[in-house]
């Protein structure tokens, strides 16, 4: 009997032991894979399969940005598609007055078929790795050798002392091979391989989904804001306004009168978009006398309109417009008179005309663009003594045609054009004291070309930095027969000098205060082949101060160094310096030119 229970209660400590161990093993294994799992996922190898798209809500200005630079022309295959003009309209009616066209194409459009997955914007590569599994060892005891022995045959007299278990239950880690897929790359660009998808390209997932968030939102707006405003007249000269979709909720009164001036009121109201509500006022009772009982089955003959009609008259064209034009023109005139003036002095008359045309094109979706002006400036000067002379003289064009490169930088082509338009002569007095006078320029001699081929950078819409590596500079005086050819660089035998070199061009625009604005042009030039480091400088200056609508007070300075324009030396009593050959010394200096005067200023 108590080798029985002694068998009972070892039996009973073996299982006990046994699943305590299993439940541990169990709640190790668990521990152990999370714990492997939430170590994968917190270095990027496991990724989420999916994702849940959020709700897109934006508020009408977010709206209107976003579909305005979604119409930008680089987004499509065709800047005719149908879908973008819907947008253009839709912007243009939301951005201007109140409309109600194309509504019909944005609300039928299945938005569904511009989405593109988002697991589209990324490259997948299959990644091979192996995760730890945990599994226990399994163990078979055989059946008691003693007891097939065992001849007794008496029950219960197996030798159960000879029962060994495990010393100790162990588990065995096992790595398996395991594949997921990760992200190696994002992509900039997707497209759809839908035929009829309108798009180029999207940047970023779920954008169809914006587009259609975005036209619901703008629609939403333009229905609570689309109203108009409906007349009633009749009998008598009192006129009542009516507001259609008004939302205010406001019941008018309106009052029918007939030719007896007889009259009954009517409420009037707008209980939803597009539609009137008439009700009658309370405790009006109608008689109709025997006469008019013939009229109770009139009809009043009604046609129906079609709207679409309408709508097809709404849709507007927008025409592009390329071409702008404008037109700057100044006039000074100064005047000093003196009699009898006993400090001295002399009387004078001045006056300068500036006139500037400019011609700009710019087409977006050719990436084109051309900024064009021509430029007179003249002038005469009258003294006393010296009676009247040529005071400015300046006839320029300046020409240049870019198209888009990168970021801010266009590839530029450019064209100047430099002369005068009236006799220029340079005034001197002869050895005897007489005043005399030789001819030094006249219309188109000299006559300076420049063209140039490189790169155009805007930092703003104020500045344009120019540089062209590829330059031509041409200077050209045709008659010299009565013009010294050499004064302007070009050998005594020839009538024009042509330099190759670089050409730097600075334009800017600057306004320290909104009635004052600084234009800075700068022209450099060198030539390649002939003294590269001597470097022609062309810099003009002109501050306006803006008084009121047509007159303005304009400070102009003009700055010019060319190596090759020489001119005669002197010294300081006005003698000429000679060479060592007796011949007049010539070398370059800077021309300097600087006019201030109030003027008379238009533009259109």
């Amino acid at each position: 009997m108590s080798i029985r229970i002694l068998k009972i209660f070892l039996i009973f400590i073996f299982i006990t032991i046994y699943s305590s161990a299993f439940s541990q093993e169990n709640f190790k294994k668990t521990i152990l894979n999370d714990t492997v799992i939430d170590s994968l996922k917190r270095r990027g190898v496991i990724l989420n399969d999916s994702q849940n798209k959020r709700e897109i809500i934006l508020s009408t200005s977010q709206a209107l940005k976003f579909l305005q630079q979604r119409y930008h022309p680089q987004f499509w295959k065709d800047i005719n598609d149908p879908l973008r003009q819907a947008f253009g309209q839709l912007v243009y009616e939301a951005a201007h007055q109140p409309s109600n066209s194309l509504r019909n194409t944005l609300t039928t459009y299945p938005f569904d078929s511009l989405s593109i997955p988002w697991d589209k914007f990324y490259i997948w590569e299959p990644l091979r790795l192996k995760v730890p599994v945990i599994s226990k060892t399994a163990y078979h005891f055989g059946i008691d050798s003693t007891a097939k022995a065992d001849t007794n045959l008496i029950a219960g007299r197996r030798d159960s002392l000879n029962f060994k278990p495990p010393d100790i239950l162990r588990t065995v880690p096992e790595l398996k091979d395991t594949t997921i897929m990760v992200i190696i790359d994002t992509l900039n660009e997707v497209t759809s391989l839908r035929p009829g998808f309108p798009f180029k390209y999207y940047n970023y997932p779920f954008q169809g989904d914006s587009i259609k968030a975005a036209v619901r939102s703008l629609l939403s707006y333009l229905d609570e804001r689309d109203s108009s405003i409906v007349y009633l007249t009749g009998i008598g000269k009192s006129v009542t306004p009516i507001w259609m979709n008004s939302k205010s909720g406001e019941v008018i009164r309106y009052w029918l009168k007939n030719e007896f001036s007889d009259s009954v009121s009517v409420w009037i109201a707008n209980p939803s978009k597009n539609k009137l509500g008439f009700y009658l006022e309370q405790g009006v009772s109608f008689r109709r006398p025997v006469r008019q009982g013939n009229y109770t089955n009139a009809k009043v003959n009604s046609q129906i309109l079609d709207n679409s009609k309408l709508l097809i008259l709404r849709n507007l064209a927008l025409k592009p417009r390329y071409w702008k034009y404008h037109a700057e023109t100044s006039f000074v005139l100064n005047q000093a008179s003196l009699s009898n003036w006993v400090k001295g002095g002399e009387s004078s008359i001045s006056t300068a005309l500036d006139v500037t045309g400019y011609v700009d094109y710019n087409n977006k979706e050719l990436k084109i663009s051309s900024e064009n002006f021509a430029r007179l400036k003249f002038g005469y000067i009258a003294t006393g003594q010296e009676g009247i002379r040529k005071n400015i003289d300046l006839l320029e064009t300046n020409s240049k045609l870019n198209h888009k490169a990168f970021g801010k930088f266009d590839f530029s082509a450019i064209l100047l054009f430099k002369t005068q338009i009236a006799l220029g002569r340079n005034y001197f007095k002869t050895a005897t004291g007489h005043d005399t006078s030789n001819v030094v320029s006249k219309f188109m001699n000299p006559a300076t070309l420049t063209i140039g081929l490189g790169l155009d950078f805007k930092p703003n819409k104020t500045t344009s930095i120019n540089f062209s590596p590829l330059s031509y500079k041409g200077t050209f005086v045709t008659d010299t027969v009565h013009i010294d050819q050499t004064q302007y660089g070009i050998a005594k035998h020839r009538k024009s000098l042509n330099e190759p070199g670089v050409s730097f061009m600075i334009t800017n625009e600057f306004k320290p205060i909104e009635t004052v604005s600084i234009v800075n042009r700068l022209q450099l030039f060198t030539n390649y082949i002939h003294n590269p480091q001597n470097v022609d400088v062309d810099w003009e200056m002109i501050v306006t101060a803006k008084l009121n609508w047509f007159s303005d007070v304009r400070f102009n300075t003009h700055l010019i160094f060319d190596d090759d324009t020489k001119t005669d030396e002197q010294y300081k009593n006005g003698q000429p310096v000679l060479k060592p050959d007796g011949t007049q010394k010539k070398t370059a200096r800077i021309q300097f030119k600087e006019m201030l005067g109030l003027s008379l200023f238009f533009r259109f």
